[in-house]
């Protein structure tokens, strides 16, 4: 392990601090939305934005790269998405904000893209497992780490939006003096969708349901928390205390699901963050520290949900279609992302604050009971024919997605084809 942190720290470093940066700006935005008085339904189409731009962007890096090369492509997408977070303090209105999330959105994917493709370039047979565990707590680590910077200074001001550029532009150091040889980067072409719900209709519903609702959360979550009158200390603790419960639960959940029937544990962990949805509108006017709590137990259920619907999508697949089907389960989960933040705003807007976690509640329990539908309908794929759980963090991109079915490929080591439906 020690071998492996040493020799690939520079890029951790730098995808540490993109990540800072993108859990600092993301809560700032939502928080500095409210402070602006700006509607809650304009608000969830500006935050929709980021997504929409991740989308583009994760389809496009790979030409882009093409065209230009890894180095100059990570210099100016590091370029684009410092100056887009200053020019939110300069044009403080609605449609700015939008485009500028938008181009934020855009640049971060191919950020995550060149990052990962280098990342994976490092990787052996023997270290990817062990690589990609490290990512991801380095992803969520920064994420939520991001999100206690809030109480750096006012978010009323200028200071935080500087704070958040220059780590973007910090980013750049370790990550281009470091770096060798440019790996090339490989976007395999998707499985179609039609298809893919056909091998594996919970996948893909599972896929879609996850970015809807971790969209909505990171989209309108500070929103929420300040139309509950939430101090900025007390907002920036409760969106940490989601993402660091999102941590918990990863690894235990992908044990337990490679030994029983996945759909069960999907099934539990999606019912249970209704639950504590539901439980954190009934406790939200009662007790901030049981909010706080609320909010960790629902990342902890929530958030291994992408990675149990992936891992679940790869049981039904033929070997040759994993690595495939990665790009389609991205573009699942980015939709989703996108109609989030409008969708939970929408639900505000409606019933006002409370909205925000019924919506959450809605749209896990559908998707248990979806979960539970699919296991009358179909019997379970037998313990032998599993593929290899691999956790995958908040915002993966295709190469992030591709590198971990690889992974799963190379653990499985000749699985034989599977195609029944669920």
């Amino acid at each position: 392990m020690s071998v492996i942190v040493s020799a690939t720290w520079p890029l951790f470093l730098g995808i540490a601090l993109i990540m800072l940066a993108s859990g600092l700006q993301g809560s700032l935005l939502g928080l500095r939305a409210s402070l602006e008085a700006f509607p809650t339904a304009i608000t969830g189409l500006v935050m929709s934005s980021y997504y929409l731009g991740f989308l583009v962007g994760s389809r496009i890096a790979s030409w882009v790269v093409g065209r230009v090369g890894h180095v100059r492509t990570f210099a100016a997408l590091a370029s684009l998405a410092s100056v887009s977070v200053l020019l939110h303090a300069v044009f403080v209105e609605p449609v700015s904000w939008a485009v500028m999330r938008l181009a934020t959105g855009l640049s971060y994917a191919g950020l995550y893209v060149v990052a990962e493709s280098w990342l994976n370039d490092r990787a052996t047979n023997e270290t990817r497992g062990q690589l990609l565990s490290i990512y991801m707590v380095v992803m969520y680590g920064g994420m939520a780490s991001g999100q206690l910077l809030l109480n750096v200074a006012d978010p009323g001001g200028y200071d935080l939006f500087i704070l958040s550029s220059v780590m973007v532009s910090l980013a750049l150091i370790p990550m281009l003096v470091t770096v060798g040889a440019a790996p090339e980067i490989v976007t395999p072409k998707p499985v179609g969708v039609r298809e893919l719900y056909r091998i594996s209709p919970l996948g893909v519903v599972g896929s879609v349901a996850t970015g809807l609702t971790n969209g909505a959360f990171f989209g309108m979550g500070a929103v929420y928390a300040a139309s509950i009158g939430l101090s900025v200390g007390n907002i920036s603790l409760f969106m940490a205390a989601t993402v660091i419960g999102g941590v918990v639960l990863q690894w235990p959940m992908g044990r337990l699901s490679d030994r029983i029937d996945r759909r069960i544990v999907l099934a539990c962990v999606t019912i249970v963050a209704a639950a504590c949805a539901l439980a954190a509108i009934l406790l939200a006017g009662v007790s901030t520290m049981a909010l706080l709590a609320c909010a960790a137990a629902y990342g902890a259920a929530s958030f291994p949900m992408y990675s149990l619907s992936i891992a679940h999508t790869n049981d039904r697949l033929a070997p040759e279609q994993i690595v495939p089907a990665s790009g389609t389960l991205v573009l699942l989960g980015g939709i989703g992302a996108c109609l989030g933040p409008v969708s939970a705003a929408g639900a505000m807007a409606l019933i006002g604050s409370p909205g925000f976690f019924w919506y959450l509640v809605a749209g896990h329990g559908a998707l248990g009971a979806f979960a539970l539908y699919r296991m009358l309908r179909r019997s379970g794929t037998p313990l032998e024919d599993h593929s290899p759980y691999v956790a995958v963090g908040p915002r993966p991109s295709p190469v992030a997605i591709a590198a971990a079915q690889e992974w799963a490929l190379e653990e499985a080591d000749g699985t034989p084809p599977r195609s029944d439906a669920d």
